[in-house]
C-alpha cells in the first residue's frame, strides 16, 4: 500500500527508519501518554497521521504532535505483498506531506508553531551536557515511577471496590478488568528487572551489587503473590513504590554523577549505549509501547533518538532483539 491520502503531495523519503528493530503487536505509534497531553480548547484543523504500526519515524511524528497538544488519528498502514517501506504520511486539513523526518516536522513546526519543537535536544547534542547513557538512565527511572504510580492508584481503587463492581466500562467485567490488572504488572515487573540487570551488567557493574540483588529478589517475591488478597496487593505495590523511589533517586544523586564524571568519549558512549538497550531486550521489543507510556511526548521523543542513534551509529542489525 502506498499512500493513504488520495490528495496527498508525496515528497521522496530519504530517511530510512530502524523500526524492525522494534516489533510490537500493538502500535508505537498509537500510544498518547495519559497524564501529559493538555487538551487543546480552541478548534483545530482536522489532522490524521497514516503509516506503518512499527514505524519510528511515524511513533516521532505523532510524540511531536502530542507534544503540541495536538492528538491525530492515526491511520495504520501497512505493505504485506511488496517489501518497500510504507511511508509516513501527515495531513492537516486539505495539505498532506510525507518525506523525511525533518520534512514532516517542519511542516509540524509551520502548522502548530508553539510549543517549538527546538526546544527539544537530540541523540546527538548529548555530550556537552551528559552522556546518553545518563539521560537514557534518567528517563527509564521516569517511566517506572509512572507506571508504578498508576499501579498504586489502580490496585487501590480496585481494593475499594473489592474487585465486585466494574470501574472504567472500557475495561470490561471485574474479571477481566483483574486480568488486564495482573498483565500490566507483570509488565511492569518485567521492566523492572530488566532495568536493575542492565544497570548491573552495563552500567553500575560491581556497585551497591547486595542493594540490587535485594531489589530484584523482592519484585521476584511480589510476582509469586500478586493472587492475594487486593488489600494486601495495594499495600505491598506501596512498598515496591517506595523501594524503587528511594533506589532511584539514590542513583541519581550518588552513581549518575560518577558515571558523568568518568567523561566517556563519543565511541565509548556508543558502545555503552548499544549494550544498555541490548541488555534490555523485551523493554525494547515487545514492551517498547508500554515503556514509552510513561514518558512525556518530549521524553518519548528524546528516547526514540536514542534507541536510534544506537542502533545506527553501532552498525547494530536490526533484528538485534
Amino acid at each position: 500500500m502506498g499512500n493513504c491520502f488520495t490528495t496527498a503531495t508525496t515528497i521522496t523519503t530519504t530517511t530510512a527508519t530502524t523500526a524492525a528493530a522494534f516489533t510490537s503487536k500493538k502500535s508505537t505509534a498509537e500510544i498518547a501518554p495519559y497524564d501529559c497531553v493538555v487538551k487543546v480548547n480552541k478548534p483545530t484543523p482536522s489532522v490524521r497521521l497514516c503509516g506503518s504500526p512499527n514505524s519510528i519515524l511515524t511513533a516521532y511524528v505523532r510524540f511531536a504532535l502530542l507534544y503540541k497538544s495536538i492528538s491525530p488519528r492515526f491511520i495504520p498502514c501497512d505493505n504485506p505483498i511488496f517489501e518497500t517501506e510504507v511511508p509516513t504520511v501527515l495531513r492537516v486539513g486539505s495539505e498532506s506531506v510525507s518525506g523525511s523526518r525533518q520534512t514532516l516536522l517542519d511542516f509540524v513546526e509551520s502548522k502548530f508553531p508553539e510549543p517549538s519543537l527546538n526546544n527539544i535536544g537530540d541523540a546527538d547534542d548529548g555530550d556537552e551536557v551528559s552522556p546518553r547513557v545518563v539521560r537514557m538512565m534518567r528517563m527509564q527511572h521516569g517511566s517506572l515511577r509512572w507506571h508504578l504510580a498508576r499501579m498504586v492508584r489502580w490496585a487501590e481503587d480496585l481494593a475499594k471496590r473489592k474487585g465486585k463492581k466494574a470501574g472504567d466500562p472500557t475495561v470490561g467485567s471485574p474479571k477481566m478488568e483483574f486480568k488486564k490488572f495482573a498483565s500490566t504488572y507483570s509488565q511492569l515487573l518485567e521492566l523492572l528487572l530488566e532495568h536493575a540487570q542492565m544497570e548491573e551488567r552495563v552500567v553500575f557493574p560491581g556497585l551497591e551489587k547486595d542493594d540490587r540483588e535485594s531489589s530484584i529478589m523482592l519484585m521476584k517475591d511480589m510476582m509469586i503473590k500478586q493472587k492475594e488478597a487486593l488489600r494486601n496487593l495495594s499495600v505491598r505495590l506501596k512498598s515496591l513504590q517506595k523501594h524503587c523511589k528511594e533506589h532511584f533517586e539514590e542513583e541519581e544523586r550518588d552513581l549518575l554523577p560518577l558515571v558523568e564524571a568518568t567523561e566517556l568519549s563519543t565511541e565509548q558512549q556508543k558502545r555503552t549505549l548499544a549494550q544498555c538497550v541490548s541488555a534490555m531486550q523485551g523493554t525494547h521489543s515487545r514492551l517498547f509501547n508500554f515503556f514509552l507510556e510513561g514518558l512525556t511526548p518530549e521524553e518519548a521523543m528524546q528516547y526514540l533518538d536514542l534507541t536510534t542513534y544506537a542502533v545506527i551509529k553501532n552498525n547494530l542489525s536490526p533484528n538485534f532483539v
